[in-house]
């Protein structure tokens, strides 16, 4: 099931956004830069302000199974330009469909809110994550400066599609 995420749900997510970026992370910078405490309060701080954010602004979508928070998704629009600002999938819930389906409720808000293309920035040794991208359409931006460590990706949203009865 996916659904809107609710202040109660802080707590889960940033636990299951602190298991995910490990996963990626590890081995490539410092444990403290992203399991130290200062990391995790900020994580927790970031995300309290993303589900506390004007739905009209962006929002965050958790990805739900028997009642446990096994993924969520953020989004942003600022200055016209929308961003996934996050999608994580607790890694003992990967290759079950979790992402595919947050990614798919991303698609469909987008398109129904006139959103024609979505930015995104994914770590670059995070490969994982760069080949669901890439199944999901999304295309690396040759041209966008890079970010730190980070890829710049673009996704062109397209219209809602005919069949959807919208």
């Amino acid at each position: 099931m996916i659904r809107t995420a609710r202040t109660a749900d802080l707590a889960a997510i940033a636990a299951l956004h602190s298991r995910a970026r490990a996963t990626y992370y590890e081995g490539h910078i410092p444990e403290e830069a992203y399991l130290g405490d200062a990391e995790i309060q900020r994580t927790r701080e970031g995300w309290a302000n993303a589900i506390a954010r004007d739905p009209a602004e962006g929002g965050v979508l958790c990805a739900e199974q028997d009642g446990e928070l096994t993924g969520v998704a953020a989004y942003r629009t600022e200055d016209g330009e929308t961003t996934l600002t996050q999608l994580h999938v607790d890694p003992v819930h990967w290759r079950r469909g979790t992402g595919a389906a947050l990614h798919t409720a991303c698609l469909e808000i987008w398109r129904r809110a006139g959103i024609g293309r979505v930015r995104l920035e994914v770590y670059e040794h995070n490969l994982r994550a760069q080949a669901f991208y890439a199944t999901q359409g999304w295309l690396v931006d040759p041209s966008a400066p890079r970010s730190g460590s980070h890829r710049t990706l673009w996704l062109e949203v397209g219209p809602v599609p005919a069949s959807s009865g919208e």
